[in-house]
């Protein structure tokens, strides 16, 4: 018996809609990055989230999660982002087992260069087109999207460095 709730023709094209403009936004943007700034979006995503970070260090384990990332994908990130000289990786004074990412003060100086660009683009590829109240709508959605998917803030605003609170991960 087939217990399949196959999408009706709304539900299609909505899907549709939702996966061809996500990849065109992304692509745009990564795109622009990677001209202007010679990063890919996600190694953009880490320096963000250091900047915005107390002390711009967050515990690795914290910063896979929040980034939606998998802690061998983003140890392969930050060993990139080392080599760069934008982060660096420390021991947790408290927890052997837990590393830090900091954001370096070259890293900075490049993030600071790279946003007006950024900004620019995410404001040209997907603000310019849409009206406030679109806006107010695209945030309802993907909150009420991020609240039901993901078991971890989407974008937390000030993690906690310090290993002690992390040590269980």
């Amino acid at each position: 018996m087939d217990h399949t709730r196959w999408l009706d023709a709304d539900e299609q094209r909505t899907w549709r809609a939702f996966l061809t403009a996500n990849r065109l936004v992304l692509d745009r943007i990564e795109r622009q990055l990677s001209q202007d700034s010679g990063m890919p979006l996600a190694y953009y995503e880490i320096l963000v989230r250091l900047s915005e970070a107390p002390g711009h260090t967050l515990r690795m384990s914290t910063l896979a999660s929040t980034a939606l990332s998998s802690r061998s994908r983003l140890s392969h990130a930050v060993a990139r982002l080392e080599e760069a000289g934008w982060v660096r990786r420390r021991a947790c004074p408290t927890d052997r087992r837990g590393a830090l990412a900091e954001l370096t003060p070259e890293g900075m100086a490049v993030l600071e260069a790279a946003a007006p660009g950024h900004v620019e683009s995410v404001r040209a590829t997907l603000f310019d087109h849409l009206s406030p109240g679109q806006q107010a709508a695209l945030r309802e959605i993907v909150e009420t999207l991020i609240g039901a998917l993901s078991e971890t803030p989407e974008w937390p605003a000030a993690q906690d460095a310090t290993c002690a609170t992390d040590a269980r991960r």
